[in-house]
């Protein structure tokens, strides 16, 4: 009988947003410093490690690093490790600062100028670079500003000086994806992201 993994969601917002297809069935839990979206733990990710360690297989973080300052990240990612398990990894999603720089420059765009339109209206090229800027200001509070920015480079940087030994990272739709495993990824998780043999 297969154990269901437990995954950490850190700053999803709300369990409303769903997860990529590869998590259906996991135990999905919450954390985020935004009591609104009733996180299963209401915690602020640079607080990671005040909590029970190895306790998950898998932390999924979209679109949540960058909201931290460039100095805190470290901190954070030293909490990912210290949550997940032995066999665990982390699954990262950020805005791809190179592309989006690269696009604003092709297109000769404008900081007010919209890069593209998402379900939560037009995103400007101002929004990507330092948080939506509609909800920012519609929740009163900076949490939601982002601090940093990355390309593919700089965070494969920072996953290995973190720690993560196998770090499988890619590139597209003006973000940057990354796979970081504290070991090697076992044959079930290789299949679902179809990852090449390490």
């Amino acid at each position: 009988m297969s154990v269901r993994k437990r995954l950490l969601n850190v700053g999803g917002g709300s369990k409303r947003i769903g997860l990529p297809p590869q998590y259906a069935g996991v135990e999905h839990l919450l954390l985020d410093i935004d009591p609104a979206g009733e996180p299963d733990v209401l915690c602020d990710a640079r607080e990671l490690g005040t909590l029970e360690p190895a306790q998950f297989d898998v932390i999924y973080c979209s679109h949540n690093l960058e909201h931290y300052h460039r100095h805190e990240v470290p901190r954070v990612l030293a909490g990912f490790m210290h949550v997940l398990r032995s066999d665990g990894y982390a699954h990262i999603r950020v805005p791809d600062m190179q592309a989006v720089m690269q696009l604003a420059v092709e297109r000769k765009l404008d900081l007010e100028d919209v890069l593209y339109q998402s379900p939560a209206g037009p995103i400007m090229v101002l929004d990507v670079m330092y948080g939506l800027g509609s909800q920012i200001e519609r929740s009163g509070v900076d949490f939601y500003a982002h601090k940093t920015g990355f390309t593919q480079k700089s965070l494969l940087k920072l996953l290995r000086g973190a720690g993560f030994a196998n770090v499988f990272c890619g590139t597209g739709n003006l973000e940057v994806n990354a796979l970081a495993f504290k070991g090697q990824p076992d044959a079930q998780t290789r299949a679902l992201f179809s990852l090449p043999a390490v």
